[in-house]
């Protein structure tokens, strides 16, 4: 486990680039979902400064919220609720250009403004998503998408499942 972090500058591609070997050092030989999500979201803070970043877990017929970054949040979100309860739903990624035309989005916050959610895949089933904020309209791209994507795999492909 990497006991150490570094900001890089660059592009939006060359600091993910930067930033994945950095994740795989940090996530190594730790199983723990939760320290895994918690260190997560405090490196992607402090990498590309989102509004909000962290992730929610499928607890039963909701999403809960885990380990996250920024202003409180929602701390339960219903399946199909908003864009993480949609994402959840329909087990694929959303990018939101403007969370305001979003059909039933839930305003966790009025300084959000765009997001992205990936769904955490674990043997065939959502376990959860990572949530991105902007404060910035139409701030999420194809870039984020790839890498933040990524991310989320190897977050589930290091973590053992215990019955919840």
């Amino acid at each position: 486990m990497a006991e150490e972090f570094y900001v890089t500058a660059g592009t939006k591609e060359e600091q993910y680039q930067a930033l994945l070997p950095q994740i795989d050092a940090l996530i190594a030989g730790e199983r723990d979902l939760i320290a895994n999500m918690a260190n997560l979201s405090a490196v992607l803070k402090a990498q590309f400064d989102f509004f909000w970043v962290g992730f929610y877990l499928v607890r039963k017929d909701e999403l809960v919220l885990g380990p996250f970054q920024g202003p409180l949040a929602c701390t339960r979100i219903g399946k199909g609720k908003g864009v993480c309860g949609r994402a959840w739903e329909q087990q694929e990624i959303l990018v939101v250009p403007d969370v305001n035309a979003f059909p039933g989005h839930i305003a966790c916050s009025s300084q959000s403004n765009s997001e992205l959610v990936i769904p955490l895949m674990k043997e065939g089933a959502v376990i959860g998503v990572l949530d991105v904020d902007s404060e910035y309209l139409d701030y999420f791209d194809e870039v984020d998408v790839r890498y933040l994507q990524r991310i989320a795999e190897r977050l589930t492909g290091c973590i053992q499942l215990k019955p919840i």
